[in-house]
């Protein structure tokens, strides 16, 4: 099954300056990057569970992390029945969690 995708507005943001940031270091790089991210957001939109889950969060969020391919990014998101929703497009290693708050919980 195939879900709907709601992305926050600033997870997208994080996401178009990310991909603004490798572009200005190798032309062509924040291209790669942006079509990184959407097939990380089309995997977790079909196979939502495949994401690894996000621990420290109350026990009734399934929020999740998938690795973006090649980058040094992740997509952390929910998934129900119905729908993904993207929380953040955030990197590995700065600012760890700083998203947490976005599920409405943390």
């Amino acid at each position: 099954m195939t879900r709907a995708v709601t992305i926050r507005p600033d997870a997208e943001a994080e996401f178009e300056a990310a991909a603004v940031w490798y572009e200005k270091q190798r032309a062509g790089l924040g291209l790669q990057f942006l079509v990184a991210v959407d097939r990380a957001i089309q995997h977790v939109r079909t196979w939502p569970h495949t994401g690894v889950p996000v621990e420290g969060l109350a026990s009734d969020l399934d929020v999740r992390r998938l690795a973006v391919s090649k980058f040094p990014y992740h997509v952390a998101y929910m998934a129900n029945d119905d729908a993904v929703h993207i929380l953040a497009v955030a990197h590995d290693h700065r600012r760890p969690g700083y998203w947490r708050h976005r599920t409405g919980s943390a």
